[in-house]
């Protein structure tokens, strides 16, 4: 599979995670018991998943070849536009999991947090995939010289064979799976 054809494949996933996060904030807000540890789950699969795994593949990978061979608008709008995103991302799960640990120390007012940022973070997301989808990768795809591809798709081969050791897609969609079958979204 061509590397830009994974990444678009891992959006699925994580547009699927993205659905759980508001679903779960949604029984938060009606005052339905949640199981905390749920979004500890949550918060594992974007950090290791999304973020390690995924966004590791663009920032390492794609990002550094399309801001050495695109020139200024391909610098701008990587450094500017998707990092950014990538790092107002990990501060949404930082202050989740800050907020569940409030929920834990008995601060009940904690749960606008976890709302907050789960809630703000999938808005984030879904907004930062739909510019990957549809903008990031066809500007790659269409302005980088065949070589660098071929050279991008080779690095994301061996990035997947290294995380393939640890099983990471594996793991990270039986726990999206697990989380979607107990919120209703999934038969068992």
């Amino acid at each position: 599979m061509k590397s830009i054809e994974l990444m678009v494949n891992e959006h699925k996933y994580i547009k699927r995670m993205l659905v759980v996060l508001r679903k779960y904030s949604y029984k938060v807000v009606k005052g339905e018991d949640v199981d905390i540890n749920d979004f500890y789950l949550m918060i594992d699969f974007v950090r290791s998943f999304a973020d390690k795994h995924h966004h590791g593949k663009e920032e390492e990978i794609l990002f550094k070849q399309m801001m050495a061979h695109q020139g200024p608008v391909a610098d701008k709008l990587i450094r500017h536009g998707m990092l950014v995103e990538h790092d107002l991302g990990r501060l949404h799960m930082m202050d989740l999991e800050a907020a569940l640990k409030e929920l834990e120390n008995g601060n009940d007012e904690a749960k606008i947090d976890i709302i907050a940022n789960a809630v703000g973070y999938a808005a984030l997301l879904a907004r930062h995939i739909d510019k990957e989808d549809n903008v990031v990768y066809p500007y790659a795809e269409n302005g980088l010289p065949e070589e660098v591809l071929r050279e991008i798709d080779e690095e994301c081969d061996q990035f997947e064979k290294n995380a393939q050791k640890e099983q990471v897609r594996e793991k990270y969609i039986a726990i999206l799976e697990e989380l979607e079958a107990k919120i209703g979204l999934l038969k068992e």
